[in-house]
């Protein structure tokens, strides 16, 4: 029972606003797919288009090739998981996992059983009694969960869902939902702006920007290969480091340094070279000055803050920085294939 999914051409509007400027994507069956993007970039927009909440101004969404973009949310065979959990308070936590199919006239007996068994799977067994006043943030996602799953929908959606929680059992929730997914074998589409939580989680991931799809692929595509500047600044914890340079033949010049790089350029031309915070490495020789501003000491790494000679910060990502202090001056390099390069114009990768 799962579904396989595709948007085309949708775009929507809000009066004279466009909040979707033509999305194109495809989902397929059985798929952990996260919608990631800074807040504001139409992720949780095209979520609710999928679910039927919101109407599209064009375009069209099918569901195993059937058309469904002008069906209502209760003909689609999605369940959605909100942010807020949405529970009924006067309900005990069996009577909300059990509305979805009290709603379709299903019997007791197997409400009773379904319930029992959507319970089970989320580790809320033990909780059917309560209501959700009586609950913490965790219980509440995971009563919200089970409702979601008892209908055994095709496609399951879920807004942000670990948001409100504590970063620890954040953390954990993070774990039982992938593994709830991989038992289900259900399409789930996901939306979060965090990243940490769309690389763990994801088989693949669109990245939004301005209501647009600007990148779409597995984590470790998306991490390695940033298509646009925009992509290659917002992966990535520090996020890269992004300096102007100049390209010619096999050599970046940037910041008063000449280093060698991966591919060749035939002429000279300006760029933006990106280098993850982790690639940055502290040598002896030849290499680009920077002041050590601040060390972060996180315990299995460390994390420097420091500024070039035209006071643009940078970020260096290493596991124990021998003999640096705040306020030295320090040579930096990178090995060549780390480099990555960007047209200085339109900010996409070379």
């Amino acid at each position: 029972m799962t579904a396989s999914v595709k948007l085309q051409g949708i775009v929507k509007r809000h009066g004279a606003t466009t909040v979707l400027h033509g999305i194109d994507l495809e989902i397929r069956p059985g798929e952990f797919f996260v919608l990631l993007g800074p807040s504001g970039s139409g992720k949780t927009t095209t979520l609710r288009i999928l679910a039927g909440l919101e109407t599209v101004s064009e375009g069209a969404v099918t569901m195993d090739g059937a058309d469904v973009t002008t069906k209502e949310p209760g003909e689609r065979d999605v369940a959605m998981v909100f942010q807020s959990y949405a529970l009924y308070p006067h309900m005990t936590v069996a009577q909300n996992i059990g509305f979805p199919l009290k709603m379709v006239g299903t019997s007791a007996g197997e409400i009773e059983r379904a319930v029992a068994d959507a319970a089970a799977k989320v580790d809320i067994g033990h909780l059917l009694a309560r209501t959700p006043g009586q609950l913490s943030g965790g219980q509440q996602q995971r009563v919200a969960l089970a409702r979601a799953i008892v209908r055994q929908p095709k496609l399951f959606l879920l807004d942000e869902p670990l948001s409100n929680l504590d970063a620890k059992l954040r953390l954990e929730t993070r774990l039982g939902l992938h593994k709830l997914q991989r038992s289900l074998g259900a399409t789930t589409v996901y939306v979060t702006h965090d990243q940490e939580e769309a690389m763990t989680l994801a088989d693949r991931i669109a990245v939004f920007m301005d209501g647009r799809i600007v990148q779409v692929g597995t984590p470790r595509e998306i991490f390695a290969t940033p298509e646009t500047l925009a992509v290659a600044g917002f992966i990535g914890t520090p996020p890269m480091n992004l300096l102007p340079a100049t390209w010619s033949g096999a050599n970046v010049e940037f910041g008063g340094a000449t280093l060698p790089v991966a591919q060749a350029s035939p002429s000279s031309r300006p760029v933006t070279l990106g280098i993850r915070p982790g690639d940055l490495r502290i040598v002896a020789g030849d290499g680009m000055a920077a002041t050590v501003e601040r060390i972060e000491d996180l315990g299995d790494s460390w994390i420097l803050s420091l500024l070039d000679a035209d006071e643009r910060p940078l970020k260096l990502k290493s596991d124990r920085p021998q003999g640096v202090a705040e306020g030295s001056v320090v040579a930096l390099a990178f090995a060549p294939e780390a480099a990555h390069l960007f047209d200085a114009t339109t900010g996409i990768r070379l």
